[in-house]
């Protein structure tokens, strides 16, 4: 029970340095939270939008069933995210991904993603300092699309994940914390349809994301074990033909984590029995078991929504602004982005305006390259 404890104390503190604008009041708590930020600099720019927006070479985060109905035959891109710069200097996510398509019907991608957490400083009650801990954290997976009907495609991914809270660092008090490892798996849909507007061809997406459906994960050989951030995605999108050269789209997503919600002014067996659920059985309770009621359910529902304008298919100007309840971890932001298009290769930016007082998440940059790959085939024939 002593190790089952400490480990809920060291998750809370790990989650609260990603994550919390303010003291939340009943917080979702999970392993691997970092898996939930999202690298794309693009989607980052429209409020953390993603699930239906077209499809472009960072669709393995948000949609991997998007792929399919990507331009390109082929794409890879590098993204850089220094996290909570208003707070630390040294924690960073890092990401890299990819994808190919075999005809106009299938597509293979996969990614890597490395998030180094710099220090954490743990201390006791009293104020003193308890212990040290240098975490990191990455997951690879790969993903297999398919269109199945003309407007409709399915995906597929399995991902590896592996979590070190501690570094090699030796933790005060004789616990001994050592690296997590879980897999999960992506369930994706997406469905786009064309809609004929006087200007031209718009265009009406809608899609889904059941994410990091999978094993718990453990930092003490088994003794307990905790979920990883399982979630799901909907949103949708529509593109609006201004005329020839200029278009502009409209996105919205509401998201819930699929883990269940502690309550932390219960007995230490409420965290034993937490311990025990398997990932299923967590899955299923997260719809029905928040402290408040249905009311605080509600409360877990995140929504985001961003328009993208984009000139000459070159020149791209974006914002957006996401929502938390504040009981849930008070994310409030607006957002903007930019994004310049030449030849085979884009460059993305955007950048975080929190609404929240005193936010580590304030002024947050993200960058993404992107590389058309199949157009840098053609110009180097």
């Amino acid at each position: 029970m002593k190790k089952i404890s400490f480990l809920f104390i060291l998750l809370f503190a790990v989650h609260s340095v990603l994550f919390s604008e303010e003291a939340p009041s009943n917080p979702i708590i999970s392993a691997v939270p970092s898996l939930t930020i999202s690298p794309d600099a693009r989607g980052a720019g429209m409020g953390d939008v993603g699930a239906a927006t077209s499809s472009d070479v960072s669709a393995q985060f948000w949609n991997p069933a998007k792929y399919v109905f990507a331009e390109s035959d082929a794409g890879l891109v590098f993204s850089f995210t220094p996290w909570l710069r208003q707070l630390v200097s040294d924690i960073n996510l890092t990401y890299l991904a990819g994808y190919w398509k075999f005809d106009q019907r299938r597509a293979l991608s996969a990614s890597l993603r490395y998030f180094s957490l710099g220090k954490v400083l743990m201390t006791d009650y009293t104020g003193r300092d308890w212990a040290k801990a240098y975490p990191n954290e990455f997951a690879v997976d790969v993903a297999y699309s398919q269109k199945l009907f003309e407007n409709f495609s399915a995906a597929a991914a399995l991902r590896f994940i592996y979590s070190d809270l501690n570094n090699g660092t030796n933790m005060a008090g004789g616990s001994e914390i050592y690296p997590g490892v879980a897999v999960a798996a992506d369930v994706a849909m997406y469905y786009k349809t064309p809609v004929q507007m006087y200007s031209g061809d718009g265009s009406l997406a809608f899609g889904l994301n059941v994410s990091n459906i999978g094993s718990k994960i453990s930092y003490d050989e088994r003794a307990s074990s905790s979920f990883i951030p399982a979630n799901i995605r909907l949103g949708t999108s529509f593109d609006y033909p201004i005329d020839e050269y200029q278009r502009l789209s409209f996105s919205a997503d509401a998201y819930k984590m699929l883990v269940p919600t502690m309550d932390y002014t219960k007995t230490a067996e409420n965290i034993n029995y937490y311990n025990e659920m398997t990932s299923l059985q967590g899955i299923l309770s997260s719809f029905n078991d928040a402290p408040g009621g249905y009311k605080e359910e509600l409360q877990e529902i995140s929504w985001s929504a961003g328009a993208e304008y984009v000139y000459n298919n070159q020149f791209s100007v974006r914002a957006g602004y996401f929502n938390e309840h504040q009981n849930k971890g008070n994310r409030k932001f607006f957002t903007a982005g930019a994004g310049f298009k030449l030849n085979v290769f884009q460059l993305d930016a955007s950048y975080i305006i929190s609404i929240a007082q005193t936010s580590p998440l304030d002024q947050t940059l993200r960058f993404s390259l992107s590389f058309d790959l199949f157009g840098l085939q053609n110009l180097m024939r």
